[in-house]
């Protein structure tokens, strides 16, 4: 016999700092963990699924993310759907919005477009509260060089050297839509320093820890470690170069997933 099944999207954001990252893993708590434990309390037992749109590392954050769930009965109240999930969330998820799609519609095959943030401040100590968002690099850094090695990742080019224990059989031509440095006016709060920062990256794919490597490498060029032109050598198609400085994951957000 079939049954009718029905398909919505769900829009959550979390606070990555206490988790070790989506997906599910024995005897840790995970995002994914949460989200399913919630769903089974709130639809009482009923069959369920659920699939991300894409997974984050542990202690990463999301501003904005999104979820796939499937489900044998239909949900005629979804504002009532998500009060009721967000009552029974930890306080470091939050559901934002539910909307129905067709069985055509795949979160993880459904061209996309993220963007990730990346908060960070430089030269001093920071108030302990800022580090479930913030990354502080102790040294000082020249911001104005790092903003001009951000610029030089935009475009199609071989991130095959920002990507974490690359192999030879992967897909490493990626395209950067947006990538700056600019002050920070995202997030603020009162024990922020005065000066904070993000980088702002923007594109449809991302190897594993690219941003953060990528991150590592400005830092670098902030220290005087590495030159503009190192950056732009490492971009080539002929490119050997393996960067080993992964930025810390407390900094790193998914501010937005755009589905095209």
């Amino acid at each position: 016999m079939f049954t009718k099944r029905f398909y919505y999207v769900v829009s959550i954001q979390y606070l990555g700092y206490r988790f070790h990252g989506w997906q599910k893993q024995p005897k840790l708590k995970t995002i994914h963990f949460m989200i399913d434990r919630t769903l089974n309390y709130v639809l009482e037992g009923k069959r369920f699924k659920t699939l991300v749109s894409g997974r984050t590392d542990a202690m990463v954050s999301a501003n904005e993310t999104a979820f796939e769930l499937f489900v044998y009965h239909e949900i005629e109240d979804k504002e009532a759907f998500i009060a009721l999930f967000n009552h029974n969330l930890p306080q470091d998820i939050r559901a934002l919005k539910m909307e129905e799609v067709t069985a055509e519609f795949n979160i993880i095959q459904h061209s996309k477009v993220k963007e990730y943030v990346y908060v960070f401040t430089h030269g001093q100590k920071c108030h302990p509260f800022c580090s479930p968002i913030m990354t502080t690099f102790l040294e000082p850094l020249d911001i104005e060089l790092m903003k001009k090695g951000a610029k030089l990742f935009e475009g199609l080019h071989n991130f095959k050297p920002y990507c974490f224990r690359a192999t030879e059989k992967g897909l490493y031509e990626r395209e950067i839509l947006h990538c700056e440095i600019t002050e920070n006016t995202m997030f603020t709060a009162n024990f922020f320093p005065s000066e904070s920062y993000t980088l702002i990256v923007k594109g449809k794919g991302f190897g594993r820890n690219q941003i953060r490597l990528m991150m590592g490498t400005l830092v670098n060029l902030g220290r005087g470690d590495v030159t503009l032109a190192y950056i732009e050598n490492s971009l080539k198609p002929e490119s050997t170069e393996v960067m080993g400085f992964v930025a810390p994951a407390s900094g790193l957000i998914l501010n937005s997933v755009e589905f095209e």
